[in-house]
Formats: C-alpha cells, sequence, structure tokens
C-alpha cells in the first residue's frame, strides 16, 4: 500500500500539470483515496473554473464518505469565483484531510484548517511542504510582495558571449532548449524585453509550442517612446504593452498603436522597483525577462531579479569585442558579486540549462 508521502507526490504531480495556466490562482492537485484506492483525484486547470478538491470529491462521489483526502494546497475558505471547497469537503463525509501547505492568501491563510477541524475532520499539514511552496512560489512571492516574481533568461557560448560584435545572435542554443523556453513564457503572466530588443530582432514573444499555450502579455520598456514601425510585437492576438516616461508622447503613439496599452511612469527614467510595483496591482504574479545586456543589467544591479534561467551552448565565440550577457560597470571586488544557489542543472539537447536563485538575504 503507499504511503501518504506517495499520494501526495501523486498530488503534486497533478499540480505541476497545470503551472502557469491557473495564474492569478495557485496550481494544486488533490487525490481522494480509502483503503488504499484511489476513489477521485483532480487539478485546478483555469481561473474561475472548478477547484482541485471538487473535482477530486465529484469523481468520488458518495464513496469519499470516511476517505482521505490529499491536497498540496490548503483548501480555500471564502467565496470568490467558486464557493469554499473547505465547507464541501465537510459536507462531503471526509474523515481525515492531508495538507502539503498552508495557503499564504490573507482570505485562506489558516482559515480553511480551522473550518476543517470544527467540524471534527482530522487535518495533517506539511507533508511534502517544501516541494509544494516550490510549485507555487511565484504565488506565494506575489502574496508576500505584491509584485511578480521575476526570472531572468539568458542564452550563452561556454565563454559567456550572448552575441557576436555584429550583434548577431541566432542561434546560441539548440532547437530543444528553444523549445524550453517557450515552455517557460507559457508559465508566466508577462514577457519583457527593452526597446533594442524589438528594434534588433523583431521577436513575436509569444508562446509557440507544438501542443500549443498560454501567451504571456508583452511588455517593453521605451524610456521616450521612439519605438516606431510594423513589428510583430505589435500583433493584434496578444496583448502588448509599452512602458515609458513622463516625457514621452504617449498621445502620438496611441494614434500609431491604438491597440496597445501605455503605461506611463512620472519619472524621467524607468525605475523597476515602481514598475513591478505597478505590474502587481494589475495581478502579474510572474515576469519573463529576455531583455538584452542593460536590461539585464538594471535588473541585477537593482536585485530584483529572483530566479535566473541560463542556457549555455557548447560553442566559444572568443574575443573581447563579443556581447556579454550582462552589461553594465562591474564591481571592483568579487565579494560584491550576487551570490546565489543552483537549485538545477539539465541537459537540453545539446545545451546545458542553470536554473540559481539568490541567496536568501540577497533579494
Amino acid at each position: 500500500m503507499q504511503s501518504k508521502t506517495e499520494w501526495m507526490e501523486l498530488a503534486l504531480q497533478l499540480a505541476k500539470a497545470t503551472e502557469g495556466q491557473t495564474s492569478p490562482n495557485p496550481s494544486v492537485g488533490a487525490v481522494v483515496v480509502k483503503d488504499g484506492i484511489i476513489l477521485g483525484m483532480g487539478s485546478h486547470l483555469q481561473a474561475g473554473e472548478a477547484h482541485a478538491e471538487v473535482h477530486a470529491i465529484n469523481q468520488a462521489g458518495d464513496k469519499a464518505k470516511g476517505a482521505e483526502i490529499y491536497v498540496t494546497l490548503e483548501p480555500c475558505a471564502h467565496f470568490g469565483k467558486t464557493p469554499p471547497c473547505a465547507n464541501l469537503i465537510v459536507e462531503s463525509g471526509i474523515k481525515k484531510v492531508y495538507i502539503a501547505c498552508v495557503d499564504p492568501n490573507p482570505q485562506v491563510a489558516g482559515k480553511g484548517i480551522k473550518i476543517l477541524e470544527q467540524a471534527g475532520i482530522e487535518v495533517e499539514v506539511g507533508i511534502k511542504e517544501t516541494q509544494a511552496i516550490l510549485l507555487n512560489r511565484k504565488f506565494f512571492h506575489y502574496m508576500e510582495k505584491k509584485r511578480p516574481y521575476v526570472t531572468l533568461k539568458a542564452a550563452m557560448t561556454l565563454d559567456g558571449k550572448t552575441a557576436t560584435s555584429t550583434g548577431d545572435s541566432k542561434w546560441i542554443t539548440s532547437k530543444e532548449a528553444r523549445e524550453m523556453v517557450h515552455q517557460s513564457r507559457h508559465q508566466h503572466d508577462a514577457i519583457l524585453v527593452g526597446k533594442e530588443t524589438v528594434l534588433k530582432d523583431d521577436p513575436q514573444l509569444t508562446t509557440r509550442l507544438p501542443q500549443g499555450g498560454k501567451n504571456p502579455i508583452r511588455i517593453i520598456l521605451d524610456t521616450h517612446l521612439t519605438i516606431k514601425g510594423d513589428y510583430q510585437i505589435f500583433s493584434r492576438d496578444v496583448p502588448t504593452w509599452i512602458v515609458c516616461t513622463q516625457e514621452a508622447d504617449v498621445k502620438g503613439h496611441k494614434e500609431l498603436y491604438p491597440h496597445v496599452e501605455f503605461i506611463q511612469l512620472p519619472t524621467k527614467t524607468i525605475e523597476l522597483a515602481d514598475l513591478l510595483a505597478i505590474l502587481g496591482e494589475r495581478q502579474i504574479q510572474s515576469l519573463y525577462v529576455e531583455g538584452g545586456q542593460t536590461v539585464h543589467a538594471s535588473f541585477l544591479k537593482e536585485q530584483l531579479a529572483d530566479e535566473y534561467h541560463w542556457y549555455i551552448a557548447p560553442k566559444l565565440l572568443g574575443g573581447q569585442d563579443a556581447r556579454s550577457v550582462i552589461g553594465g560597470i562591474s564591481p571592483l571586488k568579487m565579494d560584491e558579486a550576487t551570490d546565489l544557489d543552483i537549485s538545477e542543472i539539465k541537459e537540453v539537447g545539446q545545451d546545458i540549462l542553470v536554473v540559481a536563485r539568490p541567496k536568501k538575504g540577497e533579494v
């Protein structure tokens, strides 16, 4: 018979399958078990639709009475677009609830557990808690800081170059690595680049996976609103936002791009911390940054990146004139470098993906 840890692992797998598509809600999985037999299971598929517990309990039907349920996140306790899941669990007759982690949302945050315990249901919290929090790290981060979780992505050669001296960068990495980037786009609410990336590469910044995928909102940093032209990023099929400053001619650009939304900051320069706060107010919980040297340097300088995705290709460019991943001026001392914890190293095609996060206290 499987252990409670293995049942929770199954619930986590169900939750992970929907990563990125449930925002602004977290990804959640649930499994109803009785006498070692699965009676129902499910995951939350999209915001506004039934939660994982609802799918699992509906599958179990009357058999749910006296059963156990494994849930990756505390059942909700409030009326939103759907009724409280904690109440549904009570009504179903389930006798015990295993919860991986407590919901950081102030509308829940222990209230779901309280409803269950007051109904006489046994509750156990903390099974595979670390994995559950990691899965929904963007949601947890947003709830705590009210700004999006920022992932900085870069592709470079083995000697740390991201383009030749002429700016040519197609393609550094393999087809498999580029497909994984599209998967990451699918898992983020928005994607950000600087104006120069649009001018040089004319990117679509959409999710193009074999099976489809969710397109992130496209955000361009253009301080003085100088970008003009028929670029792919201005297609009407996906929302595009342009961020500029107080001196920009927004009215003139609205006439050029009537379907584009403009975020005009009341400053002479784009302050990233202020921008992230505005994006947080717009319920952007996760931001994928694919900018060039300058944009990456700004996020590093302000210590605003929460995760780094570095793709390394088995190529060498050499030369001091080839472009590095991060621009700007480097620190004078090594102890001023940003220290990271590497959380994952993965082979992707012929390339290597390194996922790293700032050491605690760095951000």
